[in-house]
């Protein structure tokens, strides 16, 4: 009986100082049987694996995804888009690793795109050039300031902190094609995962966005004619968890540190949705892209049809393309112009002559300036 109440006793003498008893379990092993003791659990699984297991089932998901869809062709030269984070990091070093391993063939180059974001941008950069020594994969950095003459950070003063995604999005999607037709390169690869996949998934549904909800899941895009260069997204199928756990075992060197202008994008409101449901569902992520790979447009519905940009010779839905009605806005003082309905932008365009076939220009008018290509 006094053993008893000098047990409640000192129990609850521990809880008042706060301490806690912990359960200490004996180590799991891994799930496939190799006898080593499990150091993590997979959140796309659930199966506990230890270190070398990870790595092993991390890259061979991603070379059946990428052997799946047939993403390449031997001797093809493909850019991957470098931007320092945590995803292009593992890309550009699994996409070396399985190169080499499978021998895929294909010829690796880092296309990094410089926004001309100070505090942000200039320090992820280094972690890229690092990452070229590193990976022995060469380097090419373009930076709006050369195929806009503007920087982000000037962009924000002019437009503050409400829209200004939306001009990074558009400008930085064109950069990276601008790089790639510079570079001649075959392909461009991204490091976009399922999560990033998922919550375009839902922000499109949201939006009411058909036309981008149809292609949004696509694990390779392309653009109607022989000059546009597809994009594929080797990691569509692996959660951004998964991404983060082999940066960290593997000890890859990348840069951590959230952009300072994305707090009020929109795409926040997604992933924190989308995070919420994945408490609740882990499999949520996976789930969301197979119901965005299901969809389908009824017979009927008008699509928007694709056209060349009047001014920049770019791939477009309408006469003008984005990027040029943003630039056009920034440049007259209306940054709002291209923001919103489209109906009266045309009257405050001017058109500059259009490009002669097979000719390309910068959006700022200016044409393809081959000094952009030198390393």
């Amino acid at each position: 009986m006094y053993i008893f109440l000098f047990i409640y006793r000192y129990i609850i003498l521990a809880k008042k100082q706060k301490h806690c008893f912990q359960y200490i379990e004996m180590p799991i092993k891994c799930n496939t049987g190799c006898g080593k003791n499990a150091i993590l659990k997979r959140p796309k699984t659930g199966h506990a694996l230890c270190k070398e297991c990870f790595f092993w089932a991390f890259e061979e998901e991603v070379h059946h995804t990428i052997t799946a869809a047939q993403l390449f062709k031997p001797g093809e030269y493909v850019a991957v888009a470098a931007s320092g984070g945590k995803d292009s990091t593992v890309l550009a070093y699994v996409m070396k690793l399985l190169n080499d391993r499978y021998d895929y063939g294909l010829k690796l180059v880092l296309l990094s795109i410089d926004e001309g974001i100070t505090g942000y941008r200039d320090d992820s950069l280094e972690t890229v050039k690092r990452n070229e020594q590193q990976y022995d994969i060469p380097l090419k950095i373009l930076s709006y300031e050369e195929l806009y003459g503007w920087t982000m950070d000037r962009i924000v003063s002019q437009v503050g902190r409400k829209n200004n995604c939306t001009f990074c999005g558009v400008f930085r999607r064109q950069a990276l094609d601008r790089g790639a037709e510079l570079l001649k390169v075959d392909k461009i690869v991204t490091g976009h995962n399922a999560d990033d996949i998922a919550e375009t998934v839902l922000m499109n549904i949201l939006r009411g966005d058909i036309a981008r909800l149809q292609r949004c899941t696509l694990i390779e895009t392309t653009s109607d004619g022989e000059e546009t260069i597809a994009r594929s997204k080797p990691f569509k199928y692996t959660y951004e968890k998964e991404i983060v756990m082999y940066a960290y075992f593997k000890k890859l060197d990348y840069f951590s540190t959230e952009c300072i202008y994305s707090p009020n994008a929109y795409r926040g409101h997604a992933r924190t949705h989308l995070k919420n449901l994945e408490k609740i569902r882990p499999t949520s992520i996976i789930d969301i892209i197979h119901s965005g790979e299901s969809l389908s447009v009824r017979e009927g519905v008008r699509m928007p049809s694709q056209m060349t940009c009047v001014r920049c010779g770019h791939i477009s839905s309408q006469e003008f393309c984005k990027a040029c009605v943003l630039l056009e806005g920034l440049n007259k003082g209306k940054p709002k112009l291209g923001i919103g309905k489209t109906s009266k932008i045309k009257e405050h365009m001017e058109t500059i002559p259009e490009p002669q076939k097979g000719e390309k220009t910068i959006l700022n008018g200016v044409k393809t300036d081959k000094k952009l290509l030198d390393f």
